[in-house]
């Protein structure tokens, strides 16, 4: 049990003391992103992740919470890291490798969305392809063309790309 977690339980300062942690959760909106990486140095113990602001306001949200009120309990992260184990998208902790980051390679279980004409539609990244409407497809492009009826670069068509044609001068359609 942490001193936080310890005042909280003896009573007369339990109240003063849940003040506290929400003014400092009311603070974190206010901090500079360099004091956000301080207080996360200060409660982690560890350099901060090179993230933006607002993942960093909510990760240290979480551990002035987690801190008060006390984590979770052994036998739940246990059971969260077996449901996790077979997922594909939940990949928080495994290290993705170099040839997995190329923008050539997407994990299964990502979602794509895109809006076409006032209709949206989406499309998951499976092992074997990419299910749209209840069909596998081989491609982002034959997805495109399924919804557009014309040929089309999956990755442009669903804004993985910016731009469409050469990398110096673009192509007619840049």
């Amino acid at each position: 049990m942490n001193d936080l977690q310890e005042t909280a339980r003896n009573g007369k300062n339990g109240e003063r003391t849940r003040n506290s942690v929400l003014r400092q959760l009311a603070t974190l909106q206010t901090m500079t992103l360099e004091q956000l990486r301080e207080k996360w140095l200060d409660l982690y113990g560890s350099d901060p992740p090179r993230y933006k602001k607002q993942f960093l306001v909510k990760r240290l949200a979480y551990r002035i919470q987690e801190l008060f009120y006390g984590g979770l309990s052994e036998a739940a992260k246990t059971h969260l890291r077996q449901i996790a184990q077979d997922d594909p998208v939940a990949t928080v902790e495994r290290k993705v490798s170099e040839d997995r980051k190329s923008n050539e390679n997407i994990l299964p279980g990502t979602r794509f969305v895109r809006v076409w004409n006032d209709r949206r539609y989406e499309v998951v990244a499976r092992e074997k392809g990419f299910e749209y409407d209840g069909r596998i497809f081989r491609s982002l492009s034959a997805v495109a063309r399924e919804i557009t009826g014309t040929r089309w670069n999956g990755k442009v068509f669903f804004g993985l790309k910016k731009t469409y044609g050469k990398k110096n001068g673009g192509g007619k359609n840049a």
